[in-house]
């Protein structure tokens, strides 16, 4: 039965080996946050921080997570006070929204790496797709985010 350590607490699971991070995170831990978008991580939907670093929960076997420490969107902060959460609500970056949850991760684990990124630097970092082309507001978001952090 594996064991993780997930936002902060360890769980064990019941689950086969080769199962997605995602479908234990949302099926069998009730973190629906994590959301599912494309299943070959190409679109970035279901982005988690694995030891600290962006992962793409759909492709994430729960074998290669044993041990290790994920944290999802219900995780990164207890009351939305994230800078990244903070400047992703100021800025009013969501339109459908259903890519925020992995757009806001993905941007939280480059903010940790670089605390100053130039637009090359998030253009670089932020692979996630989003439908709704929001991304100059994601762009402005990680700077009003880098500059409260």
């Amino acid at each position: 039965m594996p064991s993780l350590q997930v936002n902060g607490k360890q769980v064990n699971v019941d689950v086969e080996p080769d199962m997605p991070l995602l479908w234990v995170l949302r099926d069998e831990l009730g973190l629906t946050g994590t959301k599912y978008g494309c299943g070959i991580s190409a679109c970035g939907a279901c982005t988690v921080h694995v030891d600290g670093k962006p992962a793409r929960a759909c492709v994430v076997p729960i074998s290669s997570v044993e041990g290790k420490s994920v944290t999802t969107i219900e995780g990164l902060s207890a009351n939305g006070s994230h800078p990244v959460q903070k400047a992703w609500v100021q800025l009013q970056v969501p339109q459908c929204g259903y890519c925020q949850s992995g757009m806001i991760m993905s941007a939280a684990a480059l903010l940790e790496q670089n605390r100053d990124p130039t637009d090359a630097d998030i253009d670089a970092g932020m692979t996630n797709l989003c439908r709704c082309g929001t991304y100059h507001r994601v762009r402005a978001a990680i700077r009003a985010a880098a500059s409260q952090a």
